[in-house]
């Protein structure tokens, strides 16, 4: 009974785990490989950043899809709560506690691998700065400003969401292709056309997880204080906002009134 019980989150748990493990992992390979006495050159470039990211989302769907819905973001569980009727109750321990704890322990796992590396670039033992911390968690370019850094934030999660449900539309004809390749291409899509100017969070658990690991590893309280809370505006209300608006403009225009909660009461 209590294995059952525990079966979705755990799921989602993992799902997020690898997603935070490859896309962090790949961010501190690349970046962290780059400085004198870690490599002797550079082990990559963004587009294997783009790769890392797209494989572990990829991974994490197909570990988590045989158990959960592998939402593996709270973005999406909340727009499938809201319009494709997915369980309230299961919303807020069952999978986005679930999603959150993936995220920190990822990005643990990543820093328990990568720390001494990271001691190495910040130029001494235990030192931490913005300087690596944009390895766990997404940090605009400083010519950004808040309102375009939230447009495309809410833009990129709002295509991903809009590929996944046309993907689950039971009544549209699928692609021939697992959906978790299917989940790779866009995600790959995304980070080589929308992904560097915000590092493309799209994601609460992706980044608020590590970036509550950063703040319990000693990285300073700018993590947090970065331009007026960017972490609650960029890496959580704007994906949760564009995850709604892609349902909401799927449902109206494009989903068949089986599929949709919302057109069924209308």
């Amino acid at each position: 009974m209590i294995r059952d019980m525990l079966r979705e989150p755990i799921a989602e748990f993992l799902g997020v785990a690898i997603l935070v493990i490859f896309g962090c992992g790949v961010n501190c390979s690349v970046l962290l490989s780059s400085a004198p006495g870690i490599s002797s050159y550079p082990k990559g470039d963004y587009l294997a950043g783009c790769f890392g990211w797209a494989i572990g989302l990829c991974l994490g769907v197909w570990v988590a899809g045989g158990v959960s819905p592998a939402h593996i973001n709270p973005a999406v569980t909340l727009a499938m709560a809201t319009w494709r009727g997915f369980a309230w109750k299961k919303v807020p321990v069952s999978f986005i506690f679930a999603q959150l704890l993936g995220g920190f322990v990822g990005a643990a796992l990543v820093y328990g691998t990568y720390f001494h590396a990271i001691d190495t670039f910040e130029g001494g033992v235990g030192i931490r700065t913005l300087r690596t911390a944009g390895l766990f968690s997404a940090y605009s370019i400083g010519y950004m400003t808040n309102v375009s850094a939230f447009f495309t934030e809410l833009l990129a999660t709002a295509i991903l969401v809009l590929v996944i449900v046309a993907l689950t539309n039971t009544n549209n004809t699928a692609p021939p292709a697992p959906f978790p390749l299917a989940i790779f291409i866009v995600m790959l899509g995304i980070g080589v056309s929308l992904g560097m100017q915000t590092g493309f969070a799209m994601n609460p658990a992706r980044d608020f997880g590590p970036r509550l690991l950063t703040a319990a590893v000693g990285y300073p309280g700018t993590v947090f204080s970065f331009r007026h809370q960017y972490w609650l505006w960029n890496g959580i209300i704007a994906p949760i906002v564009g995850a709604q608006l892609a349902v909401a403009l799927y449902d109206i225009f494009l989903c068949q009134e089986e599929d949709s909660l919302v057109l069924k009461k209308l």
